[in-house]
C-alpha cells in the first residue's frame, strides 16, 4: 500500500525518540525522492509533536543562566541548545509539508523535504559532537519557543513561512558567524566546522522560505514585503533587531527592504 505524503509527514511528528525521528525523517525524504509516496494530504497534522522524556522543556524565563563564556560547560550548553533547535526544526519542515503541501505545487514538497533531511543531518552532527565532549542531547533543559511559533501559525501557510524561515531561521544567519569565530578562538575547530556547515545550509533554507512566501503572495495578489511586515507584527512576539547579516540574508533573497522598517518600528 502506497502511503500518502501527508501520512508520511505525520509519522515524523509522531516519533518521539531523537534517533528514530531523524531516521524516519531521512526515510520519508528518500521515499518521496524515489516516488514511493503519493502527493496527497488526507491526514491532519498534530498540533504538538511527540517529544522524548529528555530534555526537560522549560518556559524561556525558567531556563538556567548561561555559563561563563569560554568554559567547556558553556560550549557544551551552546551545542545542546543548537541541537534542540535542529531537533525541533525537523518537525517544522515536515509539518510545513504535511499541513500546507496541498496549497502548493510538488516543488514545495521537494524543497521542504530536502530541508527536513538537512535538519536531521544537522541534529545528528551536533548530537555526535556532544557525545564526543562527554555529553548528549537531553542532558540539559531546553525551551519550546520555536514550536510555539509553529503553533501560532498553524492555520496560515504564509504566516508560517514569514515567521519560521524568514524571521527565526534568518536570525541564525545573523548570529552564527560570530559563534563560529568564538569556537575557533577557543580551539574547538570541530564544532566550528559543524556550525559553518549548518550556516551554509540555512542560507538555502531561508531562501526556500522567501521563495515560497513570495509565490504564495503572488497567487493571493498580495505585496510580499508589505504583507510580511503585517504578518510579523501580527504573529511574532519578539523583536526583529540588529545586527543583521545583510550579505547572507541577501543571498537568501531576504533583502533589507523586508526587515529594516520592522526593525526600526
Amino acid at each position: 500500500m502506497v502511503l500518502t505524503l501527508g501520512e508520511a509527514c505525520k509519522s515524523v511528528l509522531e516519533t518521539a525518540d531523537p534517533k528514530a525521528k531523524l531516521m524516519q525523517a531521512r526515510a520519508v525524504a528518500r521515499d518521496w525522492r524515489l516516488g514511493r509516496l503519493e502527493h496527497s494530504f488526507d491526514t491532519q497534522m498534530p498540533d504538538h509533536p511527540a517529544r522524548p522524556d529528555h530534555p526537560e522543556l522549560l518556559a524561556p524565563r525558567f531556563m538556567p543562566k548561561r555559563r561563563k563564556a569560554g568554559s567547556d560547560r558553556a560550549r557544551i550548553a551552546m551545542l545542546h541548545a543548537l541541537a534542540h533547535i535542529e531537533f525541533v526544526a525537523i518537525d517544522l519542515a515536515f509539518d510545513l509539508v504535511g499541513r500546507f503541501g496541498e496549497q502548493f505545487s510538488r516543488d514545495f514538497a521537494d524543497d521542504w523535504l530536502r530541508v527536513g533531511a538537512d535538519e536531521a543531518m544537522h541534529f545528528a552532527l551536533l548530537d555526535r559532537r556532544l557525545k564526543q565532549l562527554g555529553s548528549h542531547y537531553g542532558a540539559m533543559p531546553a525551551h519550546d519557543g520555536l514550536w510555539e511559533a509553529a503553533y501560532t501559525t498553524r492555520d496560515d501557510a504564509l504566516a508560517r513561512l514569514a515567521i519560521v524561515p524568514m524571521v527565526l531561521e534568518a536570525r541564525g544567519l545573523d548570529v552564527t558567524p560570530a559563534t563560529v569565530e568564538r569556537f575557533e578562538a577557543q580551539g574547538d575547530s570541530a564544532s566550528a566546522r559543524i556550525l559553518q556547515r549548518i550556516f551554509t545550509d540555512e542560507i538555502r533554507h531561508v531562501s526556500a522560505g522567501t521563495k515560497w512566501f513570495e509565490s504564495g503572495c503572488r497567487d493571493a495578489e498580495l505585496l510580499p514585503k508589505y504583507y510580511w511586515k503585517v504578518l510579523v507584527n501580527r504573529h511574532f512576539r519578539g523583536a526583529v533587531k540588529p545586527p543583521f547579516n545583510d550579505s547572507a540574508r541577501s543571498k537568501a533573497g531576504l533583502t533589507r527592504d523586508y526587515y529594516m522598517q520592522v526593525a526600526l518600528s
